[in-house]
């Protein structure tokens, strides 16, 4: 009757833009190319997430940061080889979800003499439909795998004001810290626990754009579903919950930059640009600005009633 081995192990599913990362084992376990999830056996006392970042550094030579929870695989192989002997096998596998920061560098391996020989970046769709031969391990865990889901409330201003060439709205760039970068959006941001939306608004106002601004009446709710990779390197799906508030910023206000932050330039922006498509704005500016049109209409057809009493 075969021996009985039991092994306790550690690994990570690490997400980034479709790919995913894994290491290689080495000829010595595996006769033929082979990936697997990076990770390893826990260590006598370990902690499986001790365990896991040390071993994710070992193979990979990233520093890992890991979710608060964990998925457990179970494998039972009662009758196979292990270090020339014949044995009943039966290994755990805690998996994380994990993510490394988006400016580390190309994955190498660190270990010397381990069991893997190659760490890389490789597409999912390849991994799923057998380009890329993986144990099974790796499917399974991308099987039940999903984003980090996050709701958040924000709050946004509508500024404008009349323009040499008619009117302008002020818009801040996202920054390479943010999702849909390049792209312009309305000055605002998240809603702290506890915050009024206005005082949110007014305090990212100042934060994005450096100029006090007066917050004005609720115009519009939009919502936006994005999925990618966050700032700090996470797998995200984020759906925004926005509150587009009317707000009056100084014409002639000194607009500066935010350092470091998830903007990167401020400007008071024709309109007629960012309608004609010549600015690449975000969905919910257009929205916000046809919902202030609409106020604007209504706006003129009261005054005009008032007039005609």
């Amino acid at each position: 009757m075969p021996s009985r081995v039991q092994r306790v192990a550690a690994y990570a599913v690490i997400v980034r833009d479709g790919h995913i990362l894994l290491s290689r084992l080495a000829p010595r376990i595996a006769r033929h190319e082979l990936w697997t999830l990076p990770g390893g056996g826990l260590d006598h006392g370990e902690d499986p997430r001790d365990a896991v970042v040390r071993e994710v550094h070992e193979e990979t030579g990233l520093d890992v940061s890991i979710g608060p929870t964990a998925r457990t695989f179970s494998l039972h192989l009662p009758d196979t080889w292990r270090r020339g002997r014949r044995v009943d096998a039966h290994s755990l596998r805690i998996v994380y979800d994990g993510w490394v920061p988006v400016d580390a560098p190309e994955p190498r391996v660190v270990e010397v003499d381990g069991s893997t020989v190659e760490a890389a970046w490789r597409p999912i769709a390849e991994v799923l439909d057998g380009t890329v031969p993986t144990v099974s391990l790796v499917k399974e865990a991308l099987d039940v795998y999903r984003p980090f889901r996050l709701q958040r409330v924000a709050a946004y201003a509508l500024a404008r004001r009349d323009g040499s060439e008619g009117p302008e709205v002020l818009l801040t760039r996202i920054s390479p810290r943010g999702f849909h970068t390049g792209r312009w959006s309305l000055p605002g941001g998240g809603v702290e626990f506890g915050e009024a939306p206005e005082a949110a608004l007014a305090r990212e106002v100042a934060e994005e754009t450096g100029a006090p601004c007066e917050v004005g009446g609720l115009l519009t709710v939009g919502t936006e579903t994005v999925h990618g990779t966050a700032p700090h390197g996470r797998d995200e799906e984020v759906q925004t919950v926005g509150l587009v508030f009317a707000a009056a910023v100084a014409p002639d206000a000194d607009l500066v930059v935010e350092p470091d932050g998830t903007t990167d330039a401020v400007a008071w922006t024709p309109v007629a640009d960012v309608r004609s498509g010549a600015v690449p704005v975000v969905g919910f500016v257009e929205r916000a600005l046809d919902a202030a049109d609409r106020q604007d209409l209504q706006d003129l057809q009261d005054l005009q009633d008032l007039q005609d009493l």
